[in-house]
């Protein structure tokens, strides 16, 4: 929203993995179809972006539906030295790549072991699978390998390059995926030739008692049980006025003080409206100081402290007898501000 607002035109990608270990795992133990339930989680997700606001994507690839694509960069790197077949499956050669954990600062020679195949087949245990051979009650793909369907890195780069070119400006996702995800990522799609993201945005975690929030650690809250204690937009302040880069440590109280501060916005927006009438927030400016946090690494805290302090100045425009010149300029302002963080009071998608 704010790279739109600044003028720069924007083509944003968010892939789906439909198919990966995780994904047959979950299914079989659920006793569905591996598509099936690939289905009914993507759903889950768009209804939860959804019902918080998010911007759509401008494309949302499914990997299964990228096949070819995955071949074509396979060829590349097997050509060029950096991949290899073995047993069916095919394999990174970590060691080809001499700026391998580049991305997240580690050395070679310190890195674990990938644990995506066997280690029999490999050069290096450190290798990554790019492709995984052909497994009983398993969906499978043919390849000039074999049969067999891809591993979760690959996917990742062949759309990427697809949608995005074969070099693009910032790539994000969270910050447990620097290591292995995205420095796989990086290192198989740079290997192809290929100059793949210029900027990393890594966000950090919704916490509870230090501990990352996660279906694994059984201590994860889903939208619907949190929409029981607050409504949606005030679920979106609560989520998006922090840095993306720092931890959010939920607790209900943290909760209940952050919809506090978002009702003082919207409670001057509707008292602002009735006095000036309706704005066009998309034909208002926002302030110096907010574009400049904003353009500071997306942030936040400081651009949300501008419009809290904007707030706070209209409020006192309309005290009784209070001088109300400039109200309908700092209401279109206001509102301009909060538009770009996704919550601006008068949307209309909180409306319904």
């Amino acid at each position: 929203r704010w790279l739109e607002r600044s003028g720069t035109t924007v083509t944003y990608v968010r892939n789906v993995t439909d198919i990966d270990d995780k994904i047959l795992a979950k299914a079989t133990e659920a006793g569905q179809p591996w598509w099936a339930w690939a289905m009914q989680h993507e759903r889950a997700f768009a209804e939860a972006y959804g019902v918080l606001n998010c911007a759509p994507p401008t494309y949302e690839p499914r990997a299964t539906g990228h096949i070819p694509e995955m071949v074509e960069l396979m060829e590349r790197l097997v050509a060029g030295g950096h991949a290899y077949a073995a047993g069916g499956d095919v394999y990174f050669d970590v060691r080809s790549y001499p700026e391998y954990g580049a991305l997240s600062g580690q050395r070679l020679q310190d890195m674990q072991p990938a644990a995506d195949s066997s280690a029999d087949a490999k050069r290096d245990p450190r290798d990554f699978a790019l492709w995984k051979g052909a497994k009983p009650n398993e969906p499978s793909w043919r390849t000039p390998w074999g049969p067999g369907r891809p591993g979760w890195h690959l996917e990742c780069s062949a759309m990427a390059e697809k949608y995005c070119g074969t070099t693009f400006d910032s790539h994000g996702g969270g910050l447990d995926l620097v290591v292995p995800h995205h420095e796989n990522e990086q290192a198989q799609s740079r290997a192809a030739g290929d100059g793949f993201a210029r900027y990393w945005l890594h966000n950090a975690w919704v916490t509870v008692g230090g501990q990352k929030m996660g279906k694994s650690l059984g201590n994860a809250l889903l939208i619907s049980a949190l929409l029981q204690q607050v409504r949606p937009v005030e679920l979106r302040y609560y989520l998006s006025t922090p840095h993306y880069r720092s931890m959010i440590e939920y607790s209900p109280e943290a909760l209940a003080e952050s919809a506090a501060g978002y009702r003082r916005i919207e409670a001057f927006v509707s008292r602002a409206t009735e006095r000036a009438g309706a704005v066009d927030p998309g034909a208002a400016t926002v302030p110096d100081a907010f574009a400049a946090a904003m353009d500071d690494d997306l942030g936040t805290p400081a651009a949300v402290a501008v419009l809290h302090d904007a707030v706070s100045r209209g409020n006192t425009m309309l005290r009784p007898g209070a001088a109300a010149e400039g109200l309908t300029q700092l209401l279109g302002s206001v509102r301009a501000m909060a538009q770009v963080m996704g919550f601006d009071p008068g949307d209309p998608a909180w409306s319904t």
